[in-house]
């Protein structure tokens, strides 16, 4: 209506640095095993299993105020507002919503971290592009995967 904002207080979050989300794991899901993917990939349920982008392009993963991932994250931009139990590694920028909380390390380039975000882990700033397809060793170093 003319004259009035639209008021969103939900942290949801709803975009994404490279663009749009092509995939969704829905609210009422459970996804068992290791995903592999290109573009953008909303996560509202639940994934049991390490979240890796595939190809060169950019990618995005957004995980939800709903959304949890029991496994390690390797995308190049990521925006959390719920739960990962996992190493998160980001070649772009890492974004942590008020509802977040990270139980492992974050590697990143760039990260934001809103009042109210938590990461149960070491933070690593990376000064030279990760290489996805390539994990980091609990000695630091990065491998092949």
């Amino acid at each position: 209506m003319l004259g009035r904002r639209s008021q969103n207080n939900s942290a949801t979050p709803t975009a994404t640095p490279s663009g749009a989300l092509e995939t969704l794991i829905g609210r009422r899901t459970e996804f068992k095993g290791d995903i592999d993917f290109n573009g953008g990939l909303r996560v509202d349920g639940k994934i049991k299993g390490n979240v890796r982008a595939s190809g060169s392009g950019e990618t995005s993963l957004v995980v939800s105020e709903s959304g949890q991932v029991e496994g390690n994250v390797d995308v190049t931009n990521v925006v959390i507002n719920g739960v990962v139990n996992g190493n998160v590694n980001s070649s772009g920028k890492v974004e942590l919503q008020a509802g977040a909380r990270v139980n492992g390390d974050v590697h990143y380039r760039v990260i934001e971290m809103a009042l109210g975000s938590a990461v149960n882990g070491s933070m690593v700033r990376a000064a030279e592009p990760i290489n996805h397809g390539s994990r980091v060793n609990a000695d630091g170093k990065t491998v092949k995967s």
